[in-house]
Parts: structure tokens; C-alpha cells; sequence
């Protein structure tokens, strides 16, 4: 019955967000507790503490160094759904911090930061994160950047990463980066 109810929930996911959901019917179908630790894992990148742009910035950032498309394209779908403007998420798929808000590029620069494992530059962000928005933002912010590794990762384990697409942002195209490294 669980099982059943789960499979109707991926359903209208990707009705909904337009979005092969493949993979997670292989997680569902190698068992509902699996499934359901997926879920559990992957809900951690959805915080409050710090501004949504941030939190998009870091996540989709982190999405984009795994991915090229589908699940850019969701994490940045959710973002504008949820408020993030136009404009700036498209500047964060390009990698302008001038085109993003301030929000966004501390995101940005936190989690470029940490995918890059650039120990000065994560602290700088990290205390000014932490000044502005107080220690549970870092937290939401550090959760972002892993999940939003987390479902490329698995599509990829599973075989299900076979196609790259175009990105866009309220319906037209947006170019991106995808650096194998962030560092300059």
C-alpha cells in the first residue's frame, strides 16, 4: 500500500515538473525503506535560515557540477516556483555574481567555496554567512550544496544520466557552465 501511494507521488512529480522520475521507481522498486531514506536524505537541502536566493545559488551550483540539465533544470524550476527572480537565476547558471543579488552571490562564493575545498574562502563566506543570517543558515547552506549533489549522483549510479538538455528559465534558454572545477 505504501509502495503504491509512493509510486502516485512520483507520478504527479513529474507531471508536474515535467522531469523523468525513472531512477526513483528503481530506488522505490529496490525497496519502500530505501525509498523512503532517499527522501529523508534529500529533503535536508530545504531550509529557512537563510534567503532563498542564497539557498538556490548554493544548491543549484552544486546540481550544475554533477549535471547537465535535467536535474539543473528542476532545481531551478523549484527555485523560480518558489520566488527566486528570473534574473538572477539565470545569472547564477551563468556564474555572473554581478547579475545576482547579494543573497545569491554569498551563496554562490559559500558554496563554490566548498565544492573547491578552498579552506580560506569557506571561512570567509561561512562567518559572513554566519553574521548575517546566524548559524543555522551555514547549516541550510551546507545542506543545499549536498543535496543538491545528491540526485544527480544517484540518476548517474543508476544508469539514468544518459542525456544532457537544455536549461531554462521562464521558458528561454539560459547558458551555463559546468566546470569540472570551480577554481580559478
Amino acid at each position: 500500500m505504501l509502495k503504491a501511494w509512493f509510486s502516485r507521488y512520483i507520478s504527479r512529480f513529474e507531471k508536474q515538473w515535467g522531469y523523468d522520475a525513472s531512477y526513483m521507481r528503481d530506488l522505490l522498486d529496490a525497496g519502500t525503506w530505501r525509498f523512503m531514506r532517499f527522501g529523508f536524505v534529500a529533503s535536508l537541502g530545504h531550509g529557512d535560515a537563510a534567503p532563498r536566493e542564497a539557498l538556490a545559488a548554493a544548491g543549484i551550483l552544486a546540481t550544475l557540477r554533477e549535471d547537465c540539465g535535467p536535474c539543473t533544470q528542476i532545481g531551478v524550476d523549484i527555485a523560480e516556483t518558489g520566488g527566486v527572480d528570473p534574473a538572477v537565476l539565470r545569472a547564477i547558471l551563468a556564474g555572473d555574481c554581478v547579475g545576482m543579488s547579494e543573497a545569491a552571490a554569498l551563496g554562490y562564493r559559500f558554496a563554490r567555496a566548498v565544492l573547491d575545498h578552498d579552506g580560506p574562502a569557506a571561512d570567509e563566506a561561512r562567518e559572513t554567512i554566519e553574521a548575517l543570517w546566524g548559524q543555522k543558515a551555514v547549516v541550510d547552506l551546507s545542506l543545499a550544496i549536498t543535496v543538491g549533489r545528491i540526485y544527480p549522483t544517484v540518476k548517474f549510479g543508476l544508469g539514468h544520466a544518459k542525456t544532457c538538455s537544455r536549461v531554462t528559465v521562464s521558458g528561454t534558454p539560459a547558458p551555463f557552465h559546468r566546470p569540472e572545477s570551480l577554481a580559478a
